[in-house]
């Protein structure tokens, strides 16, 4: 697929520069609505290195009580929040004045990890990929033993030996085959805090506050739930991938079939880009709502994983390992690398992703009203 600059009469319109626009443009069009929406600022008890306010906002559309809702999450991965944003900020544009019917109320959840987002970083604030945030810490930790032997070639002791390190890390994929390579990299890892992919030491505050906004906003009561998370930077250019985590074979694949159709791809069966993970945020979901939730990612896809690997291993090296060596020229380019790869500045990728979104979520209301609830 030929990549096209953007064009600002079209869908990159909804593509905002920078967290902050994005954050603004959310919030304003919440208020203009013109329909019940009920909007809330959490705020981050960080600032910014500028001093920037940062915060997770969130829409409530509709009836405070329907038994059904459909939700959006953004930003779970900061940097892949641009896109996110976009797609809520289209909803809302896009369905401006309409009402929705009283047993159908929709929730949009804006920068789940707000820190990441502002600086354009994959993790948090402290350097937790908050997608492998949601274990049990008070139980013993997942092991990944692959990727302790990875370790050394993913962030090197020196950088000088990073060509090196790029090579053995090709050798390990030749070796062990794609599918061991990427669940050893990516799958989750709780015993390096330099390294990517790390789940953290206990539950994050983003994780607190989704938990907290489950009890807020009566959850429990509902007797459907839809949730999209929206994410990019894998899988094929331009496509959005449906990936369900449900356990095979469980209501929560049965539900998502029934919505979805053969859209739905499932890690656990081989059938996706992306291999099974641990502390996924589906699971605060699935443990909090049982066979009443529909959990989904909507996965946009960009370039290939090697590239992938390469910004976040960089990003990493930078911002960690290498930090006192690290120089503005250098985090500037990486930051620009990260951008480029979750949030490819081109309109066929924008209009794809916008294109995609709307087919999708749709789908998840249809499936929504389709629903006999008891």
């Amino acid at each position: 697929m030929k990549s096209q600059p953007p064009d600002s009469s079209g869908f990159a319109r909804l593509f905002s520069s920078d967290y902050l626009q994005a954050r603004s443009r959310f919030t304003l069009a919440a208020e203009g609505l013109g329909i019940p929406c009920h909007r809330q600022s959490i705020p981050h008890p960080l600032a910014g290195p500028d001093g920037e306010r940062l915060s997770l906002d969130y829409a409530w559309i509709g009836n405070p009580d329907a038994p059904r809702v459909l939700v959006t999450q953004s930003a779970v991965h900061g940097v892949e929040g641009f896109a996110g944003s976009a797609i809520q900020l289209d909803q809302m544009l896009e369905r401006s004045g309409q009402t929705l019917p009283g047993e159908l109320a929709v929730l949009h959840i804006h920068a789940v990890n707000p820190h990441g987002f502002l600086n354009c970083r994959r993790v948090n604030e402290d350097g937790v990929d908050l997608n492998r945030n949601f274990v049990d810490f008070s139980q013993a930790l997942p092991a990944n033993p692959d990727y302790d032997l990875l370790r050394t070639s993913l962030i090197p002791e020196n950088l000088s030996d990073w060509e090196r390190a790029s090579k053995r890390l090709a050798d390990y994929e030749r070796d062990w085959g794609s599918t061991r390579f990427h669940q050893a990299v990516s799958g989750g890892q709780f015993n390096d805090p330099q390294g990517p992919f790390y789940g953290g030491a206990k539950p994050a505050w983003s994780r607190e506050v989704l938990e907290g906004l489950f009890v807020d906003l009566k959850l429990a009561s509902r007797q459907r739930i839809a949730v999209l998370d929206l994410h990019t930077g894998l899988g094929p250019y331009g496509y959005g991938e449906l990936i369900c985590d449900h356990p095979p074979g469980s209501e929560g694949v049965k539900m998502a079939r029934r919505w979805y159709g053969a859209n739905v791809a499932e890690p656990a069966l081989g059938t996706s880009s992306s291999v099974p993970k641990l502390g996924l945020i589906d699971f605060a979901w699935q443990r909090a709502f049982g066979d009443r939730v529909c959990f989904l990612t909507l996965e946009f896809g960009t370039y290939p994983f090697a590239e992938l690997m390469e910004s976040l291993r960089r990003d990493h090296a930078l911002h960690k390992s290498f930090s006192s060596q690290t120089e503005p020229g250098q985090l500037e380019q990486v930051r620009q690398s990260m951008m480029r790869h979750f949030n490819p500045p081109a309109t066929d990728w924008q209009e794809a992703v916008i294109s995609r979104s709307r087919q999708v979520i749709q789908m998840a209301l249809d499936g929504l009203s389709s629903e006999e609830l008891k």
